[in-house]
């Protein structure tokens, strides 16, 4: 059965209010955000959610962010705290998601059964004027096939989801961040803990807080029969079909021993001309995190369209800015579960 391609929306006022309107009706709807694309529906609204899960192929123990057109409206969905206020002042709407006890009014499904919701206020003007429109927040996580490549671009989302009932998608442009907001526990506002690093680096949150940010648990490896505390926590996501295999470094030794039906993702663009070769791609063209996270995605769907029998790719080396992030993204893209 051919593929039902969806619609690309403008975000032109009457698209936008055609758009919240089939979402007022328990619809679903591509959405664009910094970080990358999202699948939205009603967060209030646990048949419309369970659309979301539905097309996706999400599994039903990992939760959903949901998503507000300002800070003022986090009361209405979450119970929150001083530390919770002062960072979303000083980084909302921006790519951090807090996860604070939740109100009644949240589903248990957009929350995977906890009694805490992942909440932001995304940056890109476009998605928040939708919320606005709608009047009522937004659960939407990445727009794509459970465990798949997260979109970058409104293309990705209709070449990912197109034989599923998402009809439409609102076109914002390319993700200017290009990986997943950074997600953190404020549940104990004494004990922030870093759920998941992403487009707001970390530092930036110990020194807004003055205080450090504990890591993840380590209670063991998150499965797909546990409840996840916030997406992106499985051992394996965000993986192409292609294989995926990391390096530390990618020396010019190392890359001439790769067959020529491997493809080579460097962090920079090479200087030697001898490594410019037909299966070597790099994300940056001078070895700018914000671009290497920003391309990231888009080149892993690139090259898993084509023939490669593998992808080996360069890892970054610094724990500083948004390195974690890319770091986390391909680690769990080459996991093998």
């Amino acid at each position: 059965m051919p593929k039902i391609k969806p619609a690309l929306f403008r975000p032109t006022p009457a698209n936008l209010t055609r758009l919240a309107n089939q979402l007022r009706r328990g619809g679903i709807v591509g959405v664009p955000a910094e970080t990358v694309y999202g699948l939205a529906a009603n967060a209030l609204d646990a048949t419309a959610c369970a659309r979301i899960f539905k097309a996706k192929g999400r599994p039903a123990n990992d939760p959903l962010i949901v998503h507000l057109a300002r800070a003022a409206d986090i009361g209405n969905v979450a119970l929150t705290n001083p530390a919770a206020e002062r960072l979303a002042e000083a980084f909302w709407p921006g790519p951090l998601t807090l996860v604070l006890p939740k109100k009644p009014c949240v589903p248990d499904l957009v929350t995977s059964g906890r009694n805490t919701v992942a909440v932001r206020v995304p940056a890109h003007p476009v998605f928040r004027r939708l919320i606005k429109a709608c009047g009522f927040p937004l659960a939407a996580p990445s727009a794509n096939p459970f465990g798949y490549i997260s979109p970058t671009c409104a293309a990705h989302v209709r070449d990912s989801l197109g034989n599923t009932e998402l009809r439409a998608i609102l076109d914002g442009g390319d993700c200017t961040i290009g990986v997943e907001s950074t997600i953190l526990d404020l549940s104990d506002p004494a004990h922030p803990r870093l759920l998941r690093p992403g487009g707001l680096a970390l530092e930036k949150i110990e020194s807004v807080l003055q205080q450090k940010v504990l890591g993840p648990k380590k209670s063991g490896k998150l499965t797909l029969g546990s409840s996840a505390p916030a997406p992106g926590m499985l051992p394996q996501h965000y993986s192409p079909h292609t294989p995926v295999r990391l390096h530390p470094a990618l020396s010019l030794k190392n890359i001439q021993r790769i067959p020529a039906n491997e493809a080579i993702v460097l962090l920079l663009r090479p200087r030697q001309k001898t490594l410019l070769t037909p299966n070597v791609f790099w994300l940056s063209e001078a070895g700018q995190l914000a671009s290497i996270a920003r391309n990231l995605f888009g080149q892993l769907r690139q090259l898993d369209q084509g023939a490669w029998l593998k992808i080996h790719v360069e890892l970054p080396t610094s724990n500083e800015g948004l390195a974690p992030a890319i770091r986390d993204r391909l680690t769990r893209a080459a996991a093998k579960v």
